[in-house]
């Protein structure tokens, strides 16, 4: 067998492994949505605060129609 074939073969031995151990990890991992996991992330943060003060400013002067 060539020395070509012998690399790609280690290769993809390698990478089936590899894809495996990824797999694994994301079946064990829980179900948790992605928004619970970012949950309270900006808590006390005064650029946040301000960024839905403004929102909410925005929102109010739309008029409604």
């Amino acid at each position: 067998m060539s020395k070509a074939i012998e690399q790609l073969e280690a290769r993809l031995e390698r990478l089936e492994k590899e894809l495996a151990e990824v797999k694994a990890a994301l079946a064990a991992k829980p179900g948790v949505p992605w928004y619970r996991q970012v949950l309270g992330d900006f808590a006390g943060d005064e650029a946040y605060a301000e960024i839905v003060r403004l929102g909410r400013l925005v929102r109010a002067r739309k008029p409604k129609g």
